[in-house]
């Protein structure tokens, strides 16, 4: 039948003229729902759908929350080593390559200073694409120089965790972090400095068993999942069925774990309000 036959035999468009759906264009929802990237990211990267708050990294958070999206980058050129030369799998040097290459990012946490709705805070943001947002030397060195700044500064200091928990490629080293941040902070303490954590989706781990929980205000967004082993983990060791919504951050401010929920388009205005609140401007 003509309909099916191609009259023109030579097809003479060039390649850079022809039209293709750019990637990453539509988000799909868990509730099915498509709606354009733009759209979502107007939105603070929460769908309007269903109100599910989708995982984004350092960059989104620090657009998020500074103004206008304006922060300076501290201590961004800090790089793990490979102390254990861990040679599993995949030697360590060259999944840290590999990653880096992948992300475009250093590590598993950046930290940004820069205005809150007119206030100088100092963000320590993870990244969980980067190995799980583990944590490693360079997550507690981080840490450690983002709050020596803000005790320097006299600005609030805030962690937005996202992480898996310890990295295994540095073993101890890994663990010793978490004193290391501990004593840290009560230096911190010690200047009247406030300390804030926003606990999103997912917090596991060390992080969660040590800094994680210790702000002056824990914040948590809605839905997130909190904790320290996974609840299969738990579920074995136990023996017992979990309870309907266990480890959700909606369970544990009911537990008293975390002191409020909020959604994502308010953080802003939110974490101004509680920073005022723990230490007005004279």
């Amino acid at each position: 039948m003509p309909w099916f036959i191609r009259r023109k035999k030579n097809i003479t468009t060039p390649t850079e003229s022809k039209k293709d759906v750019q990637k990453g264009l539509w988000y799909k929802t868990p509730s099915g729902k498509i709606i354009e990237t733009e759209e979502l990211k107007a939105n603070c990267y929460v769908s309007p759908e269903d109100d599910h708050h989708v995982q984004i990294g350092s960059e989104e958070y620090f657009e998020i929350l500074f103004d206008d999206g304006k922060y300076t980058e501290l201590d961004a050129n800090v790089q793990s080593k490979d102390p254990l030369n861990w040679t599993d799998t995949q030697p360590y040097v060259d999944r840290l390559k590999s990653i880096k290459k992948k992300t475009g990012l250093t590590d598993s946490i950046r930290n940004g200073v820069g205005k809150v709705n007119g206030r100088d805070i100092v963000i320590s943001c993870m990244d969980f694409k980067f190995i799980g947002g583990s944590l490693g030397s360079v997550m507690g060195e981080k840490i450690a120089r983002a709050i020596d700044y803000s005790i320097k500064h006299k600005v609030p200091f805030v962690i937005i965790t996202q992480s898996g928990g310890a990295r295994m490629m540095e073993a101890a080293i890994s663990l010793m972090q978490l004193a290391k941040v501990e004593a840290k902070l009560v230096q911190l303490s010690d200047h009247q400095i406030p300390y804030i954590t926003i606990l999103t989706n997912p917090s596991f781990g060390g992080i969660t068993a040590s800094f994680g929980s210790i702000g002056d205000v824990i914040m948590a967004e809605p839905g997130a999942l909190i904790g320290f082993a996974g609840p299969r983990v738990i579920k074995e060791t136990i023996g017992r069925d979990l309870p309907e919504g266990f480890q959700t951050s909606e369970f544990l401010l009911e537990k008293g774990f975390v002191d409020m929920i909020v959604h994502r388009t308010k953080m802003k205005n939110k974490l101004k309000e509680v920073v005022d609140m723990l230490m007005p401007i004279n």
